[in-house]
């Protein structure tokens, strides 16, 4: 089985980068790690903590999303609802809470949900983000729990992987057959592609 190590980068998207970055750098406190462009087009990704970024491609037309209340049910085609980024403590939590009501960012109140407490705010883009601390001795990783009224039979399967139910993989790439080509931002580290 793969063993993830995290969320590598979250991609959105922005049609003003220098009031997203004054959000997420300079608000937020994410470091901007890396920054890729040329007329039209710019890719920047913010550092999360150590291991986990956020990027953003600043596209032209781009316009912030309608405010969607965080979980709120939708009808229609619909990709994405909201994103949770942890903090260490909930003094932190109340913290960043002051730092967006001072800027001007609507922020709700305070929120229990049991293992988690969290804060709901949008970006200058309309990202519905949620801000969240880990309550004490109510950690669903490593005690899961489903409180679930009605769960169907996949659920019922556990909180483990399933082997089985995916067909296998019976023809791996060989070795001498992975390539990897240079995409967008290999230029940070290998330059222009001539």
């Amino acid at each position: 089985m793969v063993r993830f190590n995290g969320v590598n980068h979250l991609a959105m998207a922005t049609g003003d980068m220098d009031r997203t970055i004054r959000f997420w750098r300079d608000l937020l406190g994410m470091r901007l790690v890396a920054g890729l462009g040329q007329p039209g087009y710019r890719h920047y990704l913010f550092e999360i903590p150590p291991h986990d970024l956020i990027a953003f491609f600043e596209w032209r037309g781009i316009r912030p999303a309608a405010p969607k209340q965080h979980g709120r049910p939708m009808k229609g085609p619909f990709i994405f609802d909201h994103v949770s980024f942890g903090v260490e403590s909930e003094d932190e939590l109340w913290q960043l809470k002051d730092r967006l009501d001072a800027a001007g960012f609507p922020v709700s109140d305070m929120i229990d949900h049991g293992f988690i407490h969290s804060i709901y705010a949008f970006d200058p883009n309309g990202i519905p983000i949620e801000f969240s601390v880990d309550v004490p001795g109510a950690d669903v990783r490593k005690e899961p729990a489903m409180r679930d009224a009605a769960p169907s039979s996949v659920t019922l399967e556990g909180s483990e992987p399933q082997p089985g139910k995916w067909p296998p993989v019976t023809k791996p790439t060989p070795a001498s057959q992975r390539i990897v080509y240079p995409g967008a931002g290999s230029e940070i580290y290998h330059g222009k592609k001539k």
